[in-house]
């Protein structure tokens, strides 16, 4: 049973910076996982914002690239999430997902994704 807890969440002003965590258990030793961040603002869709392979080559979402940077260690099973130059409508849930990764393969959408953590929230005010 995968499980994924993130932390890391909280308030923050704007300009400032956060840095999200997720822990992640129960992978299948052997097996590889495709791993991002979602959010999710009341009344909006769930949309991803990062995402990282198994190998660790990252994507970003055009409204976030430069600001946020996704991590992972695959010896940990940890994935982080920097925030920079945090914005108002930054503020939302975030939830770690992941799904396992078959030929390299990493799909993007939500639907894609079978494990998934209760979120942390962030809040930028200012």
């Amino acid at each position: 049973q995968v499980t994924l807890v993130e932390s890391g969440g909280g308030s923050v002003q704007a300009e400032g910076s956060l840095r999200l965590s997720c822990e992640a258990s129960g992978f299948v030793d052997g097996s590889a996982y495709c791993m991002s961040w979602f959010r999710q603002a009341p009344g909006s869709e769930r949309e991803e914002v990062a995402g990282v392979r198994s190998e660790g080559s990252p994507r970003y979402a055009d409204f976030v690239k430069g600001r946020f940077t996704i991590s992972r260690d695959s010896v940990k099973n940890m994935l982080y999430l920097e925030i920079e130059r945090a914005k108002a409508e930054d503020t939302a849930m975030y939830y770690c997902a992941a799904q396992v990764e078959y030929g390299g393969n990493c799909y993007k959408s939500r639907h894609a994704f079978s494990y998934w953590g209760q979120g942390t929230q962030v809040t930028v005010s200012g």
